[in-house]
């Protein structure tokens, strides 16, 4: 990972990336994961994206040395914040139908850390026993204090009902503004618009696939 910031510059057509590492478990704790890591990168186009993470000599790298990569192809609909002092996304004008994602992004302030993290393991039980979120990851460029959550939803009023749950998850952000608990922070959310390799031998979204086929 710490290699691969001197070659990801050098790579035509990416924009913006940054190198994250991942919590234990689903990623939602501050115990580090030294064997599951995620990069985030925004392209040019889709197909510069495709032609690239499949040639470029960083990326085989990557899947020489991986027992298993999973890729999500997103486009952004929504975003608000920054991240590193720049605004990485830029959404498209189109309606969140289909498959969602949510990205959430925060410099946690050090006077703060402790009130975060006693309030995570209780969030991370929260979206766990949801059972229409698809896929979810804590991850994080710096291990504490920078960090990032992921999660899939089948459509916009799932994730919306989520998020309106007077829960773990509500109070937290209602005290993280109150208290203004992070020096940067960005929310986003993106159309899921394809995926390529696995993620435990499947794909996390092949339960949105069972059930659009019985309904």
């Amino acid at each position: 990972m710490l290699l691969a910031r001197f070659s990801l510059p050098r790579v035509a057509g990416l924009d913006f990336w940054k190198l994250l590492g991942s919590g234990t478990g689903e990623g939602f704790t501050p115990l580090p994961n030294t064997a599951v890591y995620a990069i985030l990168a925004t392209w040019s186009d889709r197909t510069t994206a495709e032609h690239q993470l499949r040639d470029a000599p960083v990326f085989r790298r990557y899947r020489q040395h991986a027992s298993e990569t999973w890729t999500v192809f997103l486009t952004p609909v929504s975003s608000r914040g920054a991240w590193s002092g720049r605004a990485p996304f830029a959404p498209e004008k189109a309606r969140q139908s289909g498959l969602l994602a949510s990205l959430t992004r925060a410099s946690v302030r050090l006077a703060n850390l402790p009130g975060f993290w006693r309030r995570v393991p209780a969030i991370s039980r929260r979206i766990g026993s949801d059972p229409n979120v698809l896929f979810k990851i804590g991850v994080g460029e710096v291990p504490w204090l920078h960090q990032v959550t992921f999660s899939i939803w089948p459509d916009e009023s799932s994730m919306a009902a989520f998020a309106r749950h007077d829960g773990p998850h509500a109070r937290a952000i209602r005290t993280v503004r109150a208290e203004g608990w992070f020096s940067e922070e960005l929310y986003a959310r993106f159309r899921v618009t394809g995926e390529a390799g696995s993620w435990g031998g499947t794909s996390p979204l092949a339960q949105r696939q069972t059930i659009a086929r019985l309904a």
